[in-house]
């Protein structure tokens, strides 16, 4: 631990011409005696710092530190952060990841910081899919140039074509980059507000030196949930009533994820539930196994497809179920 914080110490003179203890301390998290001790440490290991005296006195490096003793281009550092950012900003990330991500961004040149922010923040991995996944596509043909404008933060021309097959140019204001399943799309602001594009109808990209008109607060990774959940609402058409004994709810829960609401428990200990789905035949299929604790009360159509599917499974398979229950 003390070799990583003498390596963060060294960053931070090479990024601020002079530290204090206090400073080190605030930074690395540490008491200011530790950093009184680590700051000492680097001078004896041979590094070229020195101590200014008085009241605006610290530590400096010989010559400025102006070297980047990161050793990353700028070009290796946007690509360092598009890999972490949507790392640190999953649902599953801990706070460990989050905090050193915080922390490589202060020690980077300031000439990098910007940039490397924005890297970091321009693009998540939404690890649901829009129903069934198909094939792994390579990635779009002008994901590259809508990356670069959306760190850079300038606006772009898009050539697009539309799900009627209509080709357009639009002006875009790119705010950031979503993977969904095997499709790409770009969350970006328009004249008709904030919009979705899929990247594989995009025919051409010509970015421009104007700057993005960037929401206030914008986040990219709270924007995407709330279109999604808007496309899930559109994308839904039946509602499905039930009733599930306790036992069988993570078994529920397991089949339809977050398309289930569930209620109080009712005083017989069932507990109410509704399921949003876009068929009443899938969701019949995804239910069906789930006959010993679901009771489904509406509508009349998934209640028919059970029925069905039912009935089929007891034609395929009565006779293989008779023969095992005389041996």
């Amino acid at each position: 631990m003390k070799s990583d914080r003498l390596v963060a110490v060294l960053l931070m003179l090479q990024r601020r011409e002079q530290v204090t203890a206090a400073e080190v301390a605030k930074e690395l998290e540490v008491s200011e005696r530790t950093a009184r001790r680590d700051l000492d440490a680097l001078g004896v290991a041979g590094v070229p710092i020195y101590s200014v005296q008085g009241r605006s006195g610290g530590w400096r490096l010989l010559g400025g530190g102006r070297t980047d003793l990161s050793g990353l281009t700028a070009s290796e550092t946007r690509a360092l952060f598009l890999v972490a950012g949507p790392a640190a900003t999953s649902a599953a990330a801990g706070p460990e990841l989050k905090a050193a991500l915080r922390k490589l961004v202060r020690a980077l040149p300031e000439t990098f910081r910007t940039q490397a922010e924005a890297a970091a923040s321009s693009l998540i991995v939404d690890a649901q899919p829009w129903g069934a996944t198909g094939p792994t596509q390579p990635p779009p043909q002008f994901l590259d140039p809508l990356q670069d404008a959306v760190i850079r933060g300038v606006q772009a021309r898009l050539s697009y074509v539309d799900g009627a097959g209509t080709e357009t140019q639009r002006v875009m204001h790119p705010l950031g980059l979503v993977a969904k399943g095997p499709h790409w799309y770009l969350v970006t602001h328009t004249e008709a507000g904030r919009r979705t594009f899929r990247l594989d109808r995009v025919t051409g990209v010509l970015p421009s030196d104007d700057p993005v008109d960037r929401p206030e607060n914008f986040d990219l990774t709270a924007s995407w949930r709330e279109l999604t959940d808007e496309a899930e609402r559109h994308r839904t058409v039946v509602e499905v009533h039930a009733t599930c004994a306790p036992e069988g709810l993570s078994f529920l829960q397991t089949a339809v994820g977050d398309n289930l609401q569930i209620g109080p428990a009712a005083h017989d200990g069932r507990v109410p539930v509704v399921i949003h789905t876009p068929s009443a035949y899938g969701i019949a299929g995804h239910l069906a196994g789930l006959v010993e604790w679901l009771d489904i009360t509406s509508p009349d159509s998934v209640r028919e497809h059970l029925a069905t599917i039912g009935a089929a499974l007891s034609n395929r398979y009565a006779a293989t179920a008779g023969s095992e229950a005389t041996r």
